[in-house]
């Protein structure tokens, strides 16, 4: 991370800051402050994880492996008893992303849901959209296969098995 002496002056005010706002969290601070004050390159790096980026094209594939859960819910409760019963409804639940791995999509699926107060109809649980194993793979194969589907929001239990299976 590139920054000038008077970003990286502003930076540090903001770390000394917080370690005297959140006394939990001082040890922290005061290590990115000296990190920042001095320097040191190689640890700098730590901050650019901090500051991570979503492009726009990565934010609308999030929208839409979300949208298509929220088409399969739906669809779900239009379908028969009978045929209900033939579509596994745990595999329904939106999961999300693995935090170890992909933990910028997980903190954007948060921020959707927390923030901008979209599907509200997800269950958070425990886990909190942290599916612990990565999803993104599987969540691209099942969008093809969904986009392919003539009617995305009234699926029928077959295209359910097809999306899951992808």
């Amino acid at each position: 991370m590139e920054m000038t002496n008077a970003q990286r002056l502003i930076l540090s005010n903001q770390y000394y800051l917080m370690s005297q706002l959140n006394p939990d969290n001082a040890t922290k601070y005061r290590r990115l402050q000296t990190i920042v004050e001095r320097g040191y390159s190689l640890q700098m790096r730590e901050l650019d994880k901090q500051f991570g980026e979503l492009t726009e094209e990565e934010c609308r594939e999030i929208i839409n492996i979300m949208e298509m859960y929220h088409a399969m819910q739906e669809s779900n409760r239009m379908l028969s008893e009978e045929e209900r019963g033939k579509v596994d409804q745990r595999r329904l639940q939106f999961l999300g992303f693995d935090i170890a791995s992909e933990s910028q999509l997980v903190h954007y699926v948060r921020f959707l849901v927390d923030s901008e107060g979209l599907y509200p109809q997800f269950d958070k649980a425990d886990h909190h959209f942290n599916a612990q194993m990565p999803m993104l793979d599987k969540y691209r194969r099942m969008l093809t296969t969904w986009k392919n589907c003539p009617r995305q929001y009234h699926l029928s239990a077959t295209e359910f098995t097809q999306i899951f299976n992808a």
